[in-house]
């Protein structure tokens, strides 16, 4: 580890070559900050480097990458810095995807879409617990309104059966992130604090719901990194709209579920 990475506040950033992403990392850097800067796609990498590191002091920023598609490089991420980091002070779960049209499941057997925005990021942060909890950190994870219209079936999470529909791909993806979040502020270790927000009014991984190509994404970066910073009081567990409080679908609030949902993701880590 770097001197500078051990000496102000770490802040681990996914899914740093998306616009929000991107936006979120130059708002760790604006804040002195050091920021880690997770990149999904490697074709992405030096471009996103170059255009974080211009706004850098040296040894500010540091950029790994994995492909939340793939689960054996999100576990290699995983080891890789928790093996280096003495301390997590916050990690903002920006990576995601929408559903594609046509279903899509991956090489590890997952649709495409629920491993992407929830199996990848929740494995990552397992992985990171002990980082966290020794910075006493917290975990901000972007969602959706649209998790409250999503469903776990349990029999067909993947959805291999039945009909395909993206915008219900998505709400799945996005209602298991939410219980995850509230399930790790229950559970996690002591001293650790754990939310998801949505942090704009519009869905910026739909952009057929409203164009948003063009749209500003500061004013949401900044959202993230002011519930990312411990001198901001939130309630551990909740989820935001913005930077306020907001109920969250019944299923988020239903420990039982929470607990199911659980155990069929540590069952997969357990056999992978």
């Amino acid at each position: 580890m770097s001197a500078a990475l051990s000496s102000t506040r770490v802040v681990l950033v996914t899914g740093a070559d998306t616009r929000l992403g991107f936006a979120t990392a130059q708002r760790v850097i604006a804040d002195g900050d050091t920021v880690i800067a997770h990149i999904l796609d490697k074709n992405h990498a030096d471009e996103t480097t170059q255009r974080l590191q211009a706004t850098a002091r040296p040894g500010q920023v540091r950029m790994v990458q994995a492909d939340f598609a793939r689960l054996a490089e999100v576990d290699e991420l995983g080891r890789t810095l928790a093996a280096e980091l003495t301390g997590l002070d916050a990690l903002i779960h920006v990576a995601s995807i929408a559903a594609p049209d046509a279903r899509t499941h991956t090489e590890d057997g997952h649709e495409l879409t629920l491993q992407v925005n929830y199996l990848a990021p929740q494995r990552l942060t397992m992985a990171l617990l002990p980082a966290l909890a020794a910075a006493r950190g917290r975990v901000v994870s972007v969602t959706s309104k649209l998790h409250s219209a999503g469903s776990i079936d349990y029999s067909d999470l993947d959805r291999r059966r039945g009909i395909y529909t993206p915008l219900a791909i998505y709400a799945q993806s996005k209602l298991a992130l939410t219980m995850f979040s509230r399930s790790l502020a229950e559970t996690g270790p002591e001293g650790l604090t754990s939310i998801s927000v949505q942090p704009t009014d519009f869905e910026i991984d739909l952009p057929r719901l409203r164009s948003h190509r063009t749209a500003p994404l500061d004013p949401a970066a900044a959202t993230l990194t002011e519930l990312a910073a411990p001198t901001t009081a939130v309630r551990n567990g909740g989820y935001y709209q913005g930077t306020e409080p907001a109920n969250p679908a019944a299923l988020v609030r239903n420990s039982r579920a929470r607990t199911r949902l659980a155990a069929w993701s540590n069952q997969l880590a357990h056999t992978a």
